[in-house]
């Protein structure tokens, strides 16, 4: 079986967060791999429910401290790292005092969809690829999980056209029961503009809510995990349509892993050692 090194991107990851499908599967699926002898390295959002001082975050340096331009503003990236002992895993942290501070996760404190989604998922997602190239670290595959991590194909592709550290970088995305009501705004046509978006991009994103910003990774995609038994229906089936590789969900979370661990060998080759 091949190494290879796999770049995991999750909304959430226990016990940063209270435990769900989502957080669950962020913890225990990179300890699983890392186990079967991959490099891995974990990236989340740094939301105001991850609490640094119970969870020892700590800034670093080397990382953070460039702006990111979203919206025609400049916007500090901060990246921190904290750690999960009992996993011998650490986790990388996106932050920025506009987009993650103010709120703890998706929703306003009245548990309104927060305007500014639109412009965090952005951040995140490019955040997310500007931190890995500082770190000189090239993943051979990307497993992104949740709807806030998204954009992370989009992402990737514009980022290539100007730089090749991601050339070849494949990509997986975890299929959960993560949906939510209402739309981005009207603006963010513009926006993905401003970020080098082509017109075949931009049909793939025009009206944006759940469904269609996850068909839209669905569509970059290389390959599909089913992580949920409530994943929405026409969404597995859009991926099955499109011919994607698709790891069916598993009760048994053993055999699940390694059925997402051949996954990956099955995307990125079985012989990369480096």
């Amino acid at each position: 079986m091949g190494k290879g090194r796999i770049l995991f991107v999750n909304q959430e990851i226990m016990p940063f967060v209270p435990e769900s499908e989502s957080s669950y599967i962020g913890r225990y699926l990179p300890s699983y791999v890392q186990e079967k002898g991959r490099e891995i390295r974990v990236f989340m959002p740094r939301f105001s429910n991850v609490n640094e001082r119970k969870n020892q975050l700590h800034e670093v340096i080397r990382l953070s401290g460039m702006n990111l331009i979203v919206n025609n503003a400049d916007h500090q990236l901060i990246i921190k790292v904290g750690s999960i002992p009992t996993a011998r895993m650490q986790v990388y942290f996106i932050d920025n005092e506009e987009y993650f501070t103010r709120h703890k996760g998706f929703f306003d404190d009245k548990g309104v969809f927060c305007t500014d989604n639109d412009e965090r998922i952005l951040f995140f997602g490019r955040g997310t690829l500007e931190a890995v190239r500082k770190l000189a670290w090239q993943p051979h595959l990307i497993h992104f999980t949740g709807w806030f991590s998204c954009m992370i194909p989009f992402y990737l592709r514009r980022i290539n056209k100007e730089n090749a550290f991601f050339s070849g970088t494949k990509t997986v995305f975890s299929l959960t029961d993560d949906a939510f009501e209402g739309s981005f705004g009207p603006d963010m046509e513009r926006k993905l503009k401003a970020d080098g978006a082509t017109a075949k991009d931009l049909r793939l994103f025009e009206n944006l809510d759940y469904m269609t910003l996850t068909k839209a990774a669905i569509t970059y995609a290389h390959g599909i995990v089913i992580a949920s038994p409530k994943a929405n229906a026409e969404l597995v089936a859009f991926a099955r349509e499109n011919k994607k590789h698709v790891v069916e969900y598993n009760p048994d979370r053993a055999v699940f892993y390694d059925q997402i661990n051949k996954l990956y060998d099955t995307i990125i080759g079985s012989n990369i050692n480096n």
